[in-house]
């Protein structure tokens, strides 16, 4: 696609980015079925809106979750458990849905993800025990971080690539990321006001939060329903679909690229057990202790930082057709955890909050690129596997890290460390990744010298 295509910032909101990406969806196949429909983009819309759903969802939760737990009773250690078996739990319902979606039906592990979120949300909301809140985080599909978690996001990925071709692939993907970090920076704002509209009006702080939860469940209901009505267009081609020889094959649903895949596998968990120090819900709880700000301003911050992530998903589309996609992941990702390492030495909730913002504005170039880079370099049968197992890693990698977090932001000696160690991790994530994977490139690229 040529440079018109290429909007502006204001742009990024929800509904305006979801409309300037159908627009651009229109040339990506020519079969026509009816009033200029494609197949292709019929089912990319449908799978853009699932994402819109969920990433408003999430972004909900990301702003409330650990101040809903604060309210309910549980001290900081309990959070950081909770949290850890929150991502325990999601990452073991995403391998087993995610790894059997190109055998089982794409559709349907989308459905059952969606049912399962529904079922955590709504759980969540009635109950205070503590066991009963782990029970509904760890198999309720239950964001921490107010970013993905779950089957959605590797089966969603395997799916876009699967009506889309090689030379709109990373284009797509950073679309596909505007459209999550706009709805998720919508679903921050949204919590924000929501809370403390529904407590003006006469709610208890923990009434507000029991009424968000629901409102996540039922969002989860929505989007079963959307990703029931995908095509077949989505699922992989019979002929390719993947044949299991030995154990490990069987359970992850893996063949020709097992190798490359659990070594991209062991990196990516680094990179998220070092996010894991710092996942938003944990930024937020920090700003609220340090300098005192309020729901609706956290939700204004955090608005802000997934605007610019969407942003920086866009500048990476030409940035990696002119470095390639493994530079493009880790030479901008630096920067950004240089910048990291700085937050939690600002004097002032204004200059924290300005370097928090500067590091988004770069911070997600890596994510539509790794994406991209995951879906190019396996064979299609594999890469709702692949895109599982990689994205169980990281999941199993960020599950690590709270529990030991959550003391540190518990002792105001301490409440800095996380950054600190998330920062230096994700520097030796980068250099890692770079030294091992700079000559394995997408087809794409191929042709380069």
């Amino acid at each position: 696609m040529t440079a018109h295509y290429w909007g502006g910032p204001a742009q990024f909101n929800a509904g305006f980015a979801w409309h300037k990406t159908r627009r651009r969806l229109a040339p990506i196949r020519p079969a026509v079925l009816h009033d200029g429909v494609t197949p292709a983009n019929a089912t990319l819309r449908r799978l853009f809106a699932t994402r819109i759903l969920r990433m408003f969802a999430y972004g909900i939760l990301g702003v409330v979750l650990v101040l809903y737990l604060a309210e309910r009773g549980l001290d900081a250690a309990e959070i950081g458990l909770l949290l850890t078996l929150t991502f325990l739990g999601d990452a073991v319902i995403s391998l087993w849905l995610s790894t059997r979606a190109d055998r089982w039906g794409r559709r349907r592990s989308l459905v059952a993800g969606a049912l399962l979120m529904a079922a955590g949300g709504l759980a969540m909301a009635a109950t205070g025990d503590f066991g009963l809140l782990v029970l509904a985080a760890t198999i309720g599909v239950i964001s921490p971080t107010g970013g993905e978690v779950g089957p959605f996001l590797a089966v969603e990925q395997a799916c876009v690539a699967q009506v889309i071709n090689d030379r709109d692939r990373t284009r797509i993907f950073a679309w596909y990321n505007v459209a999550g970090y706009s709805a998720t920076a919508l679903g921050a704002l949204s919590g924000g006001i929501l809370a403390e509209t529904l407590q003006a009006a006469g709610w208890s702080r923990l009434g507000s939060y029991q009424a968000l939860f629901a409102g996540y469940g039922v969002l989860g209901l929505l989007m079963g329903a959307l990703s029931s009505r995908l095509g077949t267009a989505v699922e992989p081609p019979p002929a390719k679909a993947v044949k299991a020889a030995g154990p490990l094959a069987a359970l992850t649903g893996l063949h020709e690229s097992r190798g490359l895949v659990l070594r991209l596998s062991a990196l990516f968990s680094v990179d998220a057990f070092a996010g894991g120090f710092i996942v938003q819900s944990f930024i937020v709880y920090w700003f609220h202790q340090k300098f005192g700000v309020t729901e609706a301003a956290l939700g204004g911050v955090f608005f802000g930082t997934n605007l610019l992530s969407g942003l920086s998903a866009l500048a990476a589309v030409p940035l990696a057709r002119r470095i390639g996609l493994v530079n493009t992941m880790v030479w901008t990702h630096l920067p950004s955890n240089v910048l990291l390492l700085f937050v939690p030495l600002m004097p002032t909730f204004g200059t924290a909050v300005a370097l928090l913002l500067l590091r988004h504005a770069i911070s997600q170039l890596d994510v539509p690129t790794r994406q991209s880079y995951v879906n190019a370099v396996v064979p299609a049968g594999e890469r709702a596997a692949a895109n599982g197992v990689t994205g169980t890693a990281r999941q199993l990698g960020a599950a690590l890290a709270p529990v030991l977090a959550g003391p540190l932001m518990a002792s105001a000696a301490l409440a800095a460390a996380p950054f600190f160690i998330s920062g230096g991790l994700k520097i030796v994530y980068d250099l890692a990744l770079w030294r091992a994977f700079r000559a394995v490139k997408p087809p794409e690229e191929q042709a380069r010298p």
